[in-house]
């Protein structure tokens, strides 16, 4: 699931027994249903997690008493190939605000098969977030991180 990166990124990758428009639309549309709920800034229990499926849009937690926590943006978005996220949280794990002190999660799609898509995570330039950076790529790495969010993901296109 690992492939060697930079060691301001971390890259892993998973294959998955769905056809790519079907990994797509799960992993943007679907992304609350293999979020871990305690991955969670709001002081709340999160009622739903938003992708907006544009460039330009937000992703984002909401509270079940109505609040909002956004934590990235979308940068870009091809679907079925590719979605780009920002990672606005900070290596104190609070919501960065300046935007030149946040990475980027490059995430794409690969048809290996009409019902087989490898999908492949790149959380890149971590060094952007200032002291403390390393924190940031070692709790994104770490298996409560991507290889979670990955693991999870898989098992909700195989159920």
């Amino acid at each position: 699931m690992t492939t060697p990166a930079a060691p301001t990124s971390v890259r892993h990758e998973v294959v998955v027994d769905a056809p790519i428009e079907r990994a797509f639309s799960v992993f943007t549309q679907g992304f609350g249903s293999f979020k871990p709920p305690e991955h969670n800034m709001l002081g709340v229990d999160i009622a739903e997690t938003v992708f907006e499926l544009t460039e330009g849009g937000s992703v984002y937690d909401k509270g079940v008493d109505g609040s909002e926590c956004h934590w990235a943006r979308v940068l870009a978005y091809d679907p079925p190939n590719r979605v780009v996220i920002s990672w606005d949280i900070s290596p104190q794990w609070q919501i960065e605000t300046d935007h030149a002190k946040t990475s980027e999660v490059d995430v794409r799609f690969i048809a290996e098969a009409p019902d087989r898509t490898r999908v492949e995570l790149e959380h890149r330039n971590i060094d952007r977030h200032g002291d403390g950076w390393e924190a940031v790529r070692e709790g994104v790495n770490a298996d409560d991180g991507w290889p979670l969010y990955l693991h999870r993901f898989a098992d909700v296109l195989a159920a």
